[in-house]
């Protein structure tokens, strides 16, 4: 009995690392705390928190809500997977772009400062979209908690609850990891200096719009059956 619940627990453990081996590619909290810097740099710390903290829940939700009923919302609009990849991929296009093409040094060129804090309400309309989604939990994520529930055994069964509450722990560490960098990725740019923060939101833009080129050429891809 005993070594019947110790082959159980190991199971159990095995299928929480591999959830987050699954999910960490393509949440990838290291890269996206990167990519939504430029957004929460100028907050104060107090609001960085409540910002991030909205963030990580909604990012949870989205998750919890693709793993259980993501399909059956995409088989009740008629929206396939490719689709989604592909109008993902051209929003995070936009967004890289945006930033590549500002201009960091035009209000310090006309002589006005650059503003240090800017108000908590400056960017609460932006958390949802386009923060969490699609920069944080994007066609991607979606497409791979599919894939999770999708190998799950018959609801109602003992491995049935095991897989999911072992998919939903993988799902709350990752975003416990997004929490943890979005709320200090500052202190790294800092440390960098004035020149290493610019070079850092430049490069988190070219990756932002290389990372929508991909998911959206591979929505393509999957379209045009290449």
């Amino acid at each position: 009995m005993q070594l019947y619940m110790f082959q159980i627990d190991n199971s159990f453990i095995n299928l929480i690392f591999l959830g987050m081996i699954a999910l960490f590619p393509v949440i990838n909290p290291i890269g996206s705390a990167f990519m939504v810097s430029p957004y929460l740099a100028h907050l104060c710390p107090a609001d960085k928190r409540v910002a991030v903290q909205k963030i990580t829940i909604y990012a949870f939700f989205i998750c919890i809500i693709s793993l259980f009923a993501g399909q059956y919302i995409l088989r009740l609009f008629g929206i396939s997977m490719p689709i989604v990849q592909l109008g993902g991929g051209i929003m995070i296009c936009k967004m890289g772009w945006e930033f590549l093409s500002t201009d960091d040094k035009k209000d310090t060129a006309e002589g006005v400062e650059k503003p240090v804090v800017v108000p908590f309400k400056s960017i609460a309309n932006r958390l949802f979209y386009p923060i969490t989604f699609p920069i944080t939990t994007g066609a991607g994520t979606i497409s791979v908690l599919f894939t999770l529930g999708a190998h799950v055994t018959v609801f109602g069964s003992r491995e049935y609850y095991m897989n999911m509450l072992s998919i939903i722990l993988a799902i709350t560490a990752m975003c416990v990891l997004v929490y943890i960098f979005y709320l200090n990725t500052e202190k790294l740019i800092h440390y960098l200096g004035e020149n290493g923060e610019m070079v850092v939101n430049r490069i988190s833009a070219f990756l932002i719009f290389c990372v929508g080129l991909k998911i959206g050429f591979s929505g393509l891809t999957a379209i045009l059956h290449l």
